[in-house]
């Protein structure tokens, strides 16, 4: 038999970020614990700030009945001279009967020992509570608060629970709180909860007090109402997408209204202000005719009659941000960018002040650019100056107010200050990428101050023992490796990863440098989204230069899918059998006098032809040595490499050898796997 099932969590104002972080698993580990008991079905799942909700439109009253079948030890081994030996009695207690209990049944044409049991469903009101405690004790929400006096800790304190099985209320407690055909409306309607006699009419007093329980119906409401509001005022609502899901996780009942502030405030930089209205007030900023205009969007979570004092109270709030950041900018300006003040401030415990990071980074940013200056549209003094100014504006009062404009204040203050455009593109764009798929530096001048500071974060880190383990990495250095990787594929520059490092590491203390090039190898294997073997097949031939990395990567993914390449597989393994035993490192020579057999002469020839070609890619050279098969197996099917003649084998095995190397030049295609 089925009826509805309504289970309500009520809890204290949820944060909305550590919320969202979970909100994806919620539903999952719910269906597994229903799952482990049996009592899997269609649900909905519902959340407000102040309450997190399943519903099933129907819900089985009990578990079905299930059998369990148990097979023993064969009957010549559980019976001996008519009675039961220790493996027969020990499986009759397995089963929890008596010996006399068990049957005998054929499996695998013997006959062994056998029980069948019928274990009944248990009613699903008795295992309700432990449902929901299991899911409550599941959710990873990162930081937890204790309350009262209870030794259990949660996000924030439950205060209800409602367990509602048809028209009954099912026993259950939670942190305390008994289960209870409650719940709490909309905070301008009733601060007391209110008592529902049924499923429906839960949904019904929720409804009519304020309470719109279904986000995406939020959601829509929001959206429907910037929609109104860019119509009424021609304007334009940026809709930053996680900024709504937060807003949408944080009201039960959101109206858009529209603020203003004063125009004076946009001479500050875009960014101070957007950061000002969404970072710190959760406001969308308004553009008309492509650009940002004194007005906001604020998201209320009132129900009123008159939303004109909300609207003046969080346009006095912004005023406030916004007149703060102004006499942050002003100042900032008279003081100027400069890195005065770097040498006070700490970098990490064992590599410095900010200022020592500073000079190292500029050691890094002169020998890159030594190596790229035919490329770079800049002088080595340009190169100098961003550098030494790239870290500036860690001094200055607006970025210690607004911690995440780190670098985009440097860019604004450069240009104040008439530095060149080049200078200060490269300071805003130093941390470039900052995720996988992240804005990159828009130059090879600004990608090298961006590969200063992640080079100088690796090094510097590694040589004082911090490495990432685990999940931990407080200081993103496999997204360092990411970007450097990105940085390099992206410029197209040749950048061998181990000689770098290796160079670079004099400056810092001495460590094993053969970890950091773990490090970056481990991030290949995660990068590409390729068949692995195919990144081990390049990295094992010893390349370390990420651009040719990433090129024979591409060759040799494009083909090692093809019918051809399956073909060719086989006959490669050939190859590298013959020459496992081989010094790789040796010039191998072929003596064209000691090729006798035709079979040999035309292997030889073909492979000279491809040696002395001049390829444009790769692939096309890896497409050029599979055209060999069909004469290497012509070459083993007609040649005895082994040859009695010590001359004619090494010559043989030479040939095929120096064919093995010119694949291996781009990869060790013996350990692809198909």
């Amino acid at each position: 038999m089925l009826k509805p099932l309504l289970i309500e969590i009520g809890v204290e104002e949820l944060p909305a970020i550590a919320f969202l972080k979970e909100l994806p698993n919620i539903e999952r580990k719910y269906s597994d614990i229903l799952e482990k008991y049996s009592l899997l079905s269609e649900f909905e799942f519902f959340y407000t700030p102040r309450r997190l909700l399943f519903f099933h439109n129907e819900f089985a009253l009990k578990q079905e009945d299930t059998i369990k079948e148990f097979f023993g030890a064969p009957l010549s081994i559980a019976i001996k001279d008519g009675k039961p030996t220790n493996a027969g009695l020990g499986f009759a207690k397995k089963c929890g009967v008596d010996f006399d209990r068990l049957q005998v049944t054929t499996k695998g044409n013997k006959e062994v020992l056998y029980f069948k049991s019928e274990i009944k469903g248990k009613n699903s009101a008795d295992l309700l509570n432990n449902i929901v405690n299991e899911l409550i004790l599941s959710l990873k929400f990162g930081k937890s608060m204790r309350w009262g006096d209870l030794s259990d800790n949660f996000i924030r304190p439950i205060r209800s629970l409602s367990i509602i099985l048809g028209e009954e209320i099912i026993n259950g407690s939670l942190f305390g709180i008994n289960s209870f055909n409650t719940t709490f409306v909309h905070r301008s309607v009733s601060y007391n909860a209110k008592e529902f006699r049924s499923i429906k009419e839960y949904f019904t007093i929720l409804k009519d007090a304020g309470v719109i329980l279904y986000q995406d119906e939020r959601e829509k409401k929001i959206l429907q109402e910037f929609q109104e509001i860019e119509l009424k005022y021609d304007i334009k609502i940026e809709v930053d997408e996680i900024l709504l899901a937060e807003i949408v996780a944080i009201t039960e009942y959101p109206t858009a209204l529209i603020g203003n502030f004063d125009e004076q405030f946009l001479k500050l930089p875009n960014e101070v202000i957007i950061t000002s209205m969404k970072e710190h007030q959760r406001y969308f900023p308004v553009q008309k005719g492509g650009k940002l205009i004194n007005s906001f969007i604020v998201i209320s979570n009132a129900i009123t009659d008159d939303y004109s004092l909300i609207v003046k109270g969080n346009e006095k709030v912004l005023k406030a941000r916004l007149s703060d950041a102004l006499f942050f900018w002003n100042n900032d300006l008279k003081r100027g960018l400069d890195n005065s003040g770097l040498e006070k401030l700490l970098f990490v415990d064992g590599l410095g002040s900010v200022m020592e990071k500073v000079e190292r980074e500029k050691n890094i940013a002169l020998y890159l650019y030594r190596q790229y200056n035919l490329r770079i549209s800049a002088s080595y003094e340009d190169m100098i100056r961003a550098v030494e100014l790239s870290k500036s504006d860690l001094m200055s009062d607006m970025v210690y107010e607004f911690t995440e404009l780190q670098a985009i204040m440097g860019y604004y203050y450069a240009l104040e200050q008439k530095e060149p455009q080049n200078i200060a593109n490269a300071i805003k764009e130093q941390y470039l990428p900052k995720s996988e798929h992240g804005s990159m530096p828009t130059s090879l001048f600004s990608s090298i101050l961006a590969l200063s500071h992640k080079l100088d974060n690796l090094i510097g880190l590694f040589s004082i023992g911090m490495l990432p383990s685990g999940s931990r990495d407080p200081f993103a250095l496999r997204r360092a490796v990411v970007g450097i990787i990105k940085i390099v594929i992206d410029n197209r520059i040749n950048f061998n990863f181990k000689y770098i490092i290796n160079t670079l590491k004099k400056d810092y203390k001495e460590f094993d440098s053969l970890l950091l090039e773990e490090f970056f190898i481990e991030r290949f294997n995660k990068f590409f989204n390729v068949n692995s073997s195919v990144v081990r097949a390049v990295l094992s031939t010893g390349e370390r230069d990420i651009y040719l990395i990433s090129q024979k990567i591409e060759a040799l993914n494009s083909i090692v899918n093809t019918k051809d390449y399956r073909e060719f597989s086989t006959t490669f393994r050939r190859v590298a059998n013959i020459t496992k035993d081989l010094d790789m490192n040796l010039e191998l020579r072929v003596d064209e006098k000691l090729l006798t057999n035709i079979a040999e002469q035309d292997l030889y020839a073909k492979y000279s032809k491809i040696k002395s070609s001049a390829f444009n890619s790769y692939e096309s050279e890896l497409d050029s040595l599979l055209s060999l098969k069909p004469t290497l197996d012509n070459f083993f099917d007609n040649v005895m490499v082994n040859d009695e003649n010590i001359q004619i084998r090494v010559n043989r095995k030479n040939l095929i050898a120096n064919i093995y190397k010119s694949f291996f030049n781009i990869a060790d295609v013996s350990i692809v796997t198909t």
